[in-house]
Formats: C-alpha cells, structure tokens, sequence
C-alpha cells in the first residue's frame, strides 16, 4: 500500500476520469488486512482503469508480495428510509 501511494499510482488512480473515491484503511484489530474504498462513475470508467497501466503495476506488487484479496461489489443507493434517518448523524 505504502509503494502504490510514494510511487504516486494512488494519486494517478484519483486523477483517472470517472473516479469518484480511492482510499485505503487499516483495521485496527489486524494490520495485515487493508480495505480498499475505490468508487467510480459508472461500469465504463472501471473497465478504463482496469485496462489502464497503472492496473499492470498494481498486479506486479500483488505478485510480488503475495497479496491476495477478496471483493464485495455495492450499489450506491441515494435512499433512505426515514425509518432509517434517525440512526443517521448529520
């Protein structure tokens, strides 16, 4: 993480049109496990990165140092239920 970030591929990944949110977070309870936040635009902005050279060198580090990852896909949904907004706060 801390080679995508002084290499400067983490500001590039924020720079690439259509993305709207890249961040890293560390747990607290395991510092082996990092949370990728990464949000784009829309499916074609993610197919552009993914076939950008910066996913290259990202995959390079992976190999390099047996990273491995699991992936949960969400849906932004601009709803709330106002049963839901009380827990929410502004």
């Amino acid at each position: 993480m801390l080679t995508l970030i002084r290499s400067g591929t983490v500001d590039a990944i924020r720079n690439e049109s259509g993305n709207l949110r890249y961040e890293y977070y560390i747990a607290l309870d395991d510092p082996e496990t990092v949370l990728l936040i990464d949000s784009w635009k829309n499916q074609e902005s993610i197919d552009i990165h993914h076939a950008s050279p910066m996913m290259g060198k990202i995959m390079e580090l992976r190999e390099k140092y047996d990273l491995h990852m699991t992936v949960e896909r969400y849906v932004s949904d601009d709803t709330m239920p106002d049963r839901d907004e009380s827990f929410i706060r502004k």
